[in-house]
């Protein structure tokens, strides 16, 4: 007998192609868990998965790299038997994947999840995509090779420190939240500058109208203490270490033409050991740079999350979090749905 619940998410009628021909409140309900790096999100999920009528779909701008299993965490191969993820292993390590084309597989994967009576599970911690995926994306030129040989010839010339003021020039908002070294972002800031005469900041401003039928339940796992995340960091980094992180790149390397610039090998974690096998560091301070980059990286996540509405908070370093989470999400969802067996 199907539950009212899965009548609720399978109904194609809640699913339409104009969002404003259903009320807002009938829309079906997709489970937002989110967190940094570290957090236990993968073993929470897991969980869900095995206790509600949930398919799970990976938010995880790293883990979409077939063969880059390590230095990602990525689920092992029994977990990802019992339960499946979408959108893991789906491109290669020199290929490139957007965050306009995470949204369009995970709108695609969301219908065929409802339509089989489960709900969508979104799991990671590349918040950039839960926002496009909420709020869309702005309407920003397409690449422009001959913009992008130009920026990247000043670039050789004068570095890209020079390029990052001259941003702060003509778009201080933009500039005020890069690094001077982010050269992928200042690049991409310069060209939609020099494309449109328009700051990106004013363009990224700009109302737009969104698709997104369903209602978001965002749950959170944060860490009461910031200090034992961080002993996490690094007790992961060293497992990965053990498990042969540097032996795993190593391999790509030789199987791919990969080029430390590629955004697989900007993940954090590989760019560092690229530069241990280019012999610009040793393994000591290999250990120290992952680390480092893996706290930053939770802490800019942790930020977006602070900024985030309608979210729900759960201590990630309980021992029942899991347990936590579902008892919320029973109260949530439209109707309570029956334990799977």
């Amino acid at each position: 007998m199907t539950s009212d619940l899965q009548q609720v998410s399978a109904d194609p009628d809640t699913l339409p192609d104009e969002p404003r021909t259903v009320p807002r409140h009938e829309w079906p309900p997709a489970i937002f868990l989110m967190g940094p790096t570290a957090s236990g999100k993968s073993k929470v999920a897991c969980d869900l998965v095995r206790a509600l009528p949930c398919e799970l779909i990976s938010v995880d701008s790293a883990q979409v790299y077939r063969h880059m299993d390590i230095g990602t965490a990525k689920p092992d191969a029994a977990t990802l038997r019992e339960t499946p993820h979408h959108l893991i292993d789906i491109i290669e390590p020199d290929d490139t994947y957007s965050a306009a084309r995470f949204r369009e597989d995970a709108l695609t994967l969301m219908r065929e999840i409802c339509e089989r009576g489960n709900i969508p599970l979104l799991v990671g911690g590349t918040m950039l995509y839960f926002r496009t995926l909420t709020e869309g994306l702005a309407e920003l030129p397409a690449a422009d090779a001959a913009v992008r040989m130009v920026i990247d010839t000043m670039a050789e010339k004068s570095g890209w420190p020079a390029l990052h003021a001259q941003l702060a020039s003509v778009d201080p908002e933009t500039a005020a939240r890069l690094q001077p070294g982010d050269a992928q972002r200042i690049q991409r800031a310069l060209e939609v500058y020099y494309i449109t005469d328009k700051p990106m900041s004013r363009l990224l401003k700009k109302p737009k109208y969104v698709y997104f039928p369903y209602m978001p339940l965002k749950v959170a796992l944060v860490p009461a203490d910031r200090a034992e995340l961080h002993e996490r960091i690094a007790e992961r980094f060293e497992l990965m270490l053990e498990l042969g992180l540097i032996g795993e790149l190593r391999s790509l390397r030789g199987q791919y033409a990969l080029d430390p610039a590629m955004p697989s090998m900007r993940c954090v974690g590989y760019r560092q050991v690229w530069d241990y096998l280019d012999g610009n560091i040793g393994l000591a301070t290999l250990r120290e740079k992952a680390i480092a980059a893996t706290r930053q990286l939770a802490k800019r996540q942790l930020t977006w999350l602070r900024s985030m509405q309608d979210v729900m908070e759960f201590d990630c370093l309980q021992s029942d979090v899991s347990d936590r989470v579902l008892a919320y999400l029973r109260t949530r969802l439209p109707h309570r749905p029956p334990v799977k067996a």
